[in-house]
């Protein structure tokens, strides 16, 4: 008897460990004269599968950089939607979005459990205007689907592989970009790189903390010179300057 239920333990055990995360960041900025963003540029989702090093799905919204509203809202806004719907899509165990509110059920929360967290009053302020858009379809989400939608920020994995395809993403929207207007140049997430290759867009965290995090994406490089190097005011971040050739 006890044998049956310490393989049935097991067996639990091992379907906790395949855990499928959807997971949304957005990242990456156009940049100025003076290295300063503009706005914002990509948001992504991702599926994340073991071993949690990639992600086996992703899907992009671009914004218009030239008018973002970097009070935060709209980042939190189109990815908490994006994420929607790709699990709508994939059916992952779990929703992770990039907010760190220490891992709270968005649809749970109410006026009165925002009121409480332990974050800035601008952060409060935020949510209580998101939260009456987003509640309501997180509480959907759960209901049809049974998949919950957290607020987890940069501790999950999945969040920061998020981060990296948008960074990656934000590559390919460069290059798009100087093919129409000769040059341009954007700064990429935190701690991560890329790399133009034929037909393809490569980036990885460069964080040797984080376990070899990576990602690449279709694109077409043809034609396009590049060169990523430090931002100057500001360390821990990369510049990708591209320009059509």
């Amino acid at each position: 008897m006890a044998l049956k239920e310490n393989i049935s333990m097991l067996n639990f055990s091992m379907e906790r460990i395949e855990m499928r995360i959807v997971a949304s960041d957005t990242g990456g900025a156009l940049l100025d004269g003076d290295y300063t963003p503009i706005g914002l540029i990509a948001t992504a989702a991702v599926l994340v599968e073991k071993p949690y090093r990639t992600a086996s799905m992703s899907i992009v919204k671009y914004s218009d950089p030239f008018s973002y509203d970097m009070s935060g809202r709209q980042a939190v806004k189109d990815e908490a939607l994006l994420a929607m719907k790709l699990a709508r899509k994939t059916k992952p165990d779990v929703v992770h979005i990039d907010s760190t509110l220490g891992g709270i059920e968005i649809r749970k929360l109410d006026d009165v459990t925002i009121d409480a967290l332990r974050i800035s009053d601008r952060g409060k302020a935020v949510w209580h205007d998101l939260r009456k858009d987003l509640q309501p379809l997180a509480k959907r989400l759960w209901e049809d689907t049974g998949i919950e939608m957290v607020a987890i920020g940069k501790e999950s994995v999945a969040v920061r592989i998020a981060e990296i395809f948008a960074g990656i993403y934000t590559a390919r929207w460069a290059v798009e970009y100087a093919r129409k207007n000769k040059r341009t140049s954007v700064g990429l997430p935190r701690y991560m790189s890329v790399e133009l290759r034929p037909g393809k867009i490569y980036g990885e965290s460069l964080d040797p903390r984080e376990g070899g995090l990576f990602g690449e994406i279709e694109a077409e490089t043809e034609g396009i010179g590049w060169e990523l190097y430090p931002n100057p005011l500001v360390r821990t971040f990369m510049v990708l300057e591209v320009w059509r050739e």
